[in-house]
């Protein structure tokens, strides 16, 4: 059976959008946890709730939810960039290797596709959050973040980062559309809508789990260098000096958080885009 007719680009772009945000609001608390643990060396953000009460103990509750305005803004296009892309480079791939209907393998290539394609979008975001959300920021507000990046490093200077990016975006994507291919294929045709909904929560939060299983070491190595150190510039060096000077666990900082995150993240991403979807489609069939 063929894969059903995907909606044109602009559907694909708002129902990543609404999944995007809706996520964000939902896990956002668990990003700061999983950023500050990434960028301390010292301990002091060891386990996922003692960094929360610590947090929220010194600098109080309203911190939890400190550069949030990034991430909202960076989300709509962030995700919907992620599923349109995801959707568009199929149908590319489709066409091109001359198949009606997505395999495993094909939905591995075009998750990292669309990954790369993402990264493009979420970088200045990504640099700008990392910026507000590190404890020793100095920082108020995006505006000052911007207008002290462009100031210092031109305006090219919001993609810092952008190769340890891509590297984090391609693995994620990869594992997360490849996933839920798989499981989805190992799943019974839903006969309900509440069945459906349940099948998507299920895919996307395996697949969500999967895809941060795979990347923490880029995402570890993505903070820091964004963060400003000089020791890391690039992606792999920098994920062997992690692991030399402070042993291999210290690639999976703030994997606890990050995976609570992504993993039902994930699955919230899927439901609310599949959701939106299936009522777009029902406007654009009317037309």
């Amino acid at each position: 059976m063929a894969d059903p007719k995907p909606l044109p680009f602009q559907y694909q772009f708002a129902a990543g959008a609404v999944a995007g945000v809706s996520e964000i609001l939902v896990m956002y608390p668990l990003d700061v946890v999983k950023t500050r643990q990434q960028l301390d060396s010292t301990g002091a953000y060891n386990g996922t709730i003692r960094c929360l009460r610590k947090i929220v103990a010194e600098e109080g509750f309203s911190r939890l939810y400190k550069g949030i305005s990034a991430p909202i803004l960076m989300e709509a296009p962030k995700r919907a960039t992620k599923f349109a892309a995801n959707d568009e480079w199929g149908k590319i791939y489709r066409s091109f290797f001359g198949v009606s209907t997505m395999s495993q393998p094909l939905a591995i290539l075009t998750g990292a596709t669309a990954g790369a394609t993402e990264s493009f979008v979420v970088v200045p975001f990504e640099l700008i959050k990392i910026k507000l959300q590190d404890k020793t920021s100095r920082f108020n507000g995006m505006g000052e973040v911007v207008k002290d990046i462009v100031k210092n490093n031109g305006v090219l200077g919001l993609y810092k980062g952008l190769e340890s990016t891509l590297w984090r975006h391609i693995w994620w994507n990869a594992g997360y559309f490849g996933l839920i291919h798989q499981v989805r294929s190992l799943m019974p045709k839903p006969k309900t809508a509440s069945e459906k909904t349940l099948i998507d929560l299920t895919c996307g939060t395996i697949g969500g789990t999967f895809g941060t299983v795979l990347n923490t070491p880029f995402d570890v190595v993505k903070s820091r260098i964004q963060a400003g150190s000089t020791r890391y510039r690039w992606t792999f060096p920098s994920v062997l000096l992690v692991a030399k000077e402070e042993g291999f666990a210290a690639l999976y900082k703030g994997f606890i958080p990050k995976v609570l995150r992504l993993g039902p993240g994930g699955g919230i991403l899927l439901v609310v885009f599949t959701t939106c979807m299936d009522f777009f489609r029902t406007i654009h069939e009317k037309k």
